[in-house]
């Protein structure tokens, strides 16, 4: 079972295509053969989930002054030039000049090699895709604009030219949800944790996002509201008895088998979790919270767990601890369809070689390797409250791992990993780990993590994509270093 998305994935891409507008007058037919071209890759970027702008043929300065006009107003989250023949550079200059978004240039030529036996001027212009690719990241760089990429291939029956393109269409999913995105940010942080603290501010500078600050008064009202025997309360706890496995306890005296009160809190608390968002047209959430023992509102904001899970399956990150630099690491992994749970280490197995990865919720349920478990907790370790709690092991196979930091300037900084998700048994404990394996060997690799500067938290993600990550990082200007490649 998999939680639908919250929000179906979408970005704004936009396609300028680039030619000579010497060579129409030279070759008859050779236009439309490049209209041709370009409509092939608007089909390849349509597959990819983004709305596409194709601004058309730009062949001369005037073009260009002429397209860039309407390239901004489509509000690009990636902007593709499609270089399907040679053009001179001042048909490129002015417009990466003035790009806030990634500039790509894409060569995808027609003919896997030209036939110089019995090739044809008309044939090579028809192919010269690479040709004017040097003369235009020479002058993006002379614009202090450089390119992001370059994607060379063949126009059809290239999976590697179309896996670069897809990774691209991802890259803008990120780049549209963040910097439109609204980041509820609740309470405080956790005492003495000096990691969490992030200004809000700097999140807009960096990503465009707004920060929105909230009450937990703005989560009781909708709690308050409900009851056990509401219908979406009930609907909600019969979708988690559907979705959850609730087995019995196993070693850990703080644990028990799933109570009827526990899960009728976490259906409750969920469905208040949902009317708060909707009402504050929230992306992600990142809060702490713990309210005066025995009250109400602390059986509230200490019951978050399981809703939190289920939205953060949805796509929307939820994220403990007041930690919003991990929720934009969480959505950031969202959005490349890699999950994106709420993570940390736990104890090293130094016989195995591994290290515990995981932490007691949110999760991204959808890379769950089995159904998940709900356990009932007589405390939650470290924080006031008990009740439901998630546990599960994620799919074994590739992992990348995301800590964004902050650097002694304020500013911030992606550390990445990629690693293995082992198969291994996990504590019963009601909370989520992952056997993760790394090379060159777990010391080592823990090390350098250790000494990257990260935060606490990060953002854990199936398969491997640090080098997206990367790209991701570089489009809003933030220092990164992925410490598993060396």
């Amino acid at each position: 079972m998999k939680v639908k998305r919250h929000k179906k994935l979408t970005a704004n891409v936009t396609v300028v295509s680039v030619g000579l507008d010497t060579y129409w007058k030279q070759f008859s037919g050779l236009l439309d053969k490049m209209k041709t071209k370009t409509g092939i890759f608007v089909d390849k970027l349509s597959a990819n989930s983004v709305n596409v702008t194709n601004i058309g043929m730009v062949d001369n300065a005037i073009a260009a002054a002429g397209a860039l006009r309407r390239i901004k107003t489509s509000a690009p989250d990636v902007l593709f030039v499609d270089m399907v023949t040679y053009a001179a550079s001042s048909t490129f200059g002015m417009i990466v000049r003035a790009m806030d978004c990634p500039v790509v240039l894409v060569a995808l030529q027609e003919l896997p090699a030209l036939d110089c036996a019995h090739a044809t001027t008309f044939m090579q212009l028809c192919n010269d895709d690479i040709c004017a690719i040097p003369e235009f990241t020479g002058v993006a760089e002379r614009m202090g604009h450089p390119v992001a990429d370059v994607i060379i291939g063949m126009l059809e029956g290239d999976s590697e030219a179309d896996a670069a393109i897809a990774e691209w269409c991802r890259i803008a999913h990120v780049r549209h949800d963040l910097s439109r995105a609204r980041l509820g940010h609740m309470g405080h942080v956790l005492e003495a944790m000096l990691d969490m603290q992030t200004d809000p501010a700097a999140v807009t500078a960096a990503f465009g996002a707004h920060v929105v600050q909230c009450e937990p008064d703005d989560i009781m009202k909708h709690y308050a509201a409900l009851s056990a025997d509401s219908p979406e309360v009930v609907a909600m706890s019969e979708r988690i008895f559907t979705f959850f496995d609730m087995p019995d306890p196993v070693s850990d005296p703080i644990t028990s088998h799933l109570s009827e009160s526990d899960l009728a809190t976490a259906a409750r608390v969920a469905v208040a979790l949902e009317r708060f968002i909707a009402e504050k047209s929230l992306d992600g959430f990142a809060y702490y919270y713990e309210a005066a023992p025995g009250s109400e509102m602390r059986k509230l904001v200490t019951n978050f767990i399981v809703g939190n899970s289920l939205l953060t399956g949805a796509g929307f990150p939820m994220c403990g601890e007041f930690d919003i630099k991990t929720c934009i690491a969480m959505m950031i992994m969202d959005r490349l369809e890699a999950g994106g749970s709420f993570a940390e280490f736990h104890p090293v197995d130094f016989t195995n070689g591994t290290v515990l990865v995981g932490h007691d919720g949110p999760h991204h349920i959808n890379i769950a390797d089995r159904k998940p478990v709900l356990r009932s907790l007589a405390k939650y370790h470290g924080k006031p409250g008990s009740g439901a709690s998630v546990e599960f092991n994620i799919n074994t196979g590739p992992i990348t791992m995301l800590s964004i930091g902050v650097k002694a300037d304020g500013k911030f900084k992606f550390v990445i990993a990629e690693g293995e998700s082992v198969p291994g048994p996990i504590p019963p404990t009601g909370n989520t780990n992952t056997h993760g394996k790394f090379s060159p060997d777990v010391k080592t690799f823990l090390r350098r993590w250790c000494m990257a500067g990260p935060t606490h938290h990060f953002a854990l993600g199936i398969g491997h994509f640090a080098g997206t990550l990367k790209k991701v990082a570089d489009s809003f200007g933030i220092e990164n270093l992925i410490v598993t490649e060396r």
